[in-house]
């Protein structure tokens, strides 16, 4: 007997995809909702309406409104531990590591659409204590990164802490940034992070490395 090989319905892919489409767009416009009014002052009607969802529509996605505040949480912390753990996979120099990790960090709390960070910071005791130890694995893994990084510049010699309080001055420093930080000003995101390596390592940061070719074909244009 000759076996078959089972085609899936495309009717069943599509409609897959659409309900992952609703779900991100639901998570996305309620983080923007509860980082600007927060979790307490965003009600069930402002989420429908920013989503253009029925009232009741969203709970085939989430049962809760705390459960949409977990899930916005998880969602901001994997995809930002993703993209600390893809720098340290490169296994750049100390310097350089801190330089990108800062970066991106920064990133993740200023950047346009970037409202899931905050929320996590913003809104933390709002999680039920069950909510909160399931986030607090993700937050463990993001500051076990760091905490490494810091490690490597003790032992380069550009960082002068000796303790894990060092970590929690840094990111009390880095975080507070959210809320005074103003887009439509002069200093922006790139500056911001020059200006935090010199106040953190005490020096200019890292000089980006440019290839070979890139170099032939500055001289040649010189």
């Amino acid at each position: 007997m000759r076996a078959t090989s089972k085609v899936k319905d495309p009717r069943k892919r599509n409609a897959a995809d659409v309900d992952t489409s609703r779900r991100q767009q639901l998570l996305r416009e309620s983080a923007r909702l509860f980082r600007e009014k927060g979790y307490d002052g965003t009600s069930v009607r402002d989420i429908a309406q920013a989503t253009g969802m029925q009232s009741g529509s969203w709970v085939y996605h989430f049962a809760t409104k705390h459960d949409i505040l977990e899930a916005v949480m998880q969602e901001g912390l994997v995809d930002a531990l993703a993209r600390i753990e893809a720098i340290v996979a490169r296994g750049l120099p100390p310097r350089q590591q801190f330089d990108q990790l800062l970066r991106t960090h920064l990133d993740t709390l200023l950047g346009a659409g970037q409202d899931f960070i905050p929320v996590v910071l913003y809104d933390w005791r709002s999680l039920e204590p069950a909510a909160r130890r399931r986030v607090s694995v993700l937050l463990k893994r993001y500051e076990a990164v760091w905490e490494n990084a810091l490690a490597q510049l003790r032992v380069a010699g550009d960082w002068s802490g000796t303790t894990r309080i060092d970590a929690l001055l840094l990111f009390g420093a880095l975080n507070w940034i959210a809320r005074w930080y103003d887009p439509r000003g002069a200093l922006d995101v790139r500056e911001l992070a020059d200006e935090c390596i010199r106040f953190f390592l005490r020096r200019s940061p890292a000089p980006v490395r440019r290839s070979k070719s890139s170099a032939r074909s500055k001289r040649a244009a010189g």
